[in-house]
């Protein structure tokens, strides 16, 4: 029998298992994860390290194969997907990691703006208006042809956020973006995604062990031993 998904749902995973290696070797780190993300929604994701997080996060990006159960993002079976449709896949989505991966050689700006060589259909001086309207909107429209070095912990995350929003994404993955940032950088950090989710109608999907944040989530999932243990609501 078929569980029916929500209509809204932009996440839907059913009975999800994932292994690493083969044989005697093979570790099994998520056992029947079922679990919807709705349109509009910022759903949190706590747990001890080892619980399986970053890997569902993974697997929902189209970062990794399922390997069992069926998994839908953004209305596209990730289960029996092809690479195409798995590439496809992640261009709709933005990512944001705690390590915020700037390229160190190029200024904010061009480190926003690398991410619309994946939307050859946008004109190339668009781009560039659209790369300062969002840097603008995160703060940072006086860093504009700052390099990373010359940029604070939570001004590198913000321009991280920037590069995550720049193909307009319809989903948003973040994996402990607040993690290596002080308490006020963080909440800012929280506060600019919460507030371009909402305007965007975009949904949020973020993995952290910050206990200073969980007042922006809608839900909290809580993860323990590959399972999902708990669903709080926080409203």
């Amino acid at each position: 029998m078929t569980e029916s998904i929500p209509n809204n749902a932009v996440i839907s995973a059913r009975h999800v298992d994932f292994w690493f290696g083969e044989g005697e070797l093979k570790k099994q780190v998520l056992f029947d994860v079922s679990v919807d993300v709705l349109a509009g929604e910022i759903v949190l994701m706590t747990g001890p390290s080892g619980s399986g997080k970053t890997t569902l996060l993974t697997l929902i990006g189209a970062l990794r194969r399922v390997q069992a159960g069926q998994l839908s993002v953004l209305n596209r079976p990730l289960h029996d997907a092809s690479d195409e449709d798995r590439v496809q896949t992640r261009r709709e989505i933005g990512f944001i990691f705690q390590q915020h991966n700037l390229l160190p050689f190029l200024t904010a700006r061009q480190n926003v703006e690398l991410m619309f060589e994946l939307h050859p259909e946008i004109p190339r001086g668009e781009t560039r208006r659209m790369t300062d309207d969002l840097l603008r909107s995160v703060g940072l429209g006086d860093r504009l042809d700052y390099y990373p070095a010359r940029l604070s912990g939570g001004q590198k995350q913000r321009v991280a956020i920037a590069r995550a929003l720049a193909a307009n994404p319809r989903l948003i993955l973040a994996d402990e973006p607040t993690a290596a940032l002080d308490s006020q950088s963080g909440r800012d950090v929280v506060n600019l995604l919460q507030e371009l989710a909402r305007n965007r109608a975009c949904p949020i999907l973020l993995v952290t062990h910050d206990p200073r944040i969980l007042d922006v989530a809608d839900r909290i999932l809580n993860m323990e031993d590959g399972r999902i243990q708990e669903v709080r609501s926080e409203h």
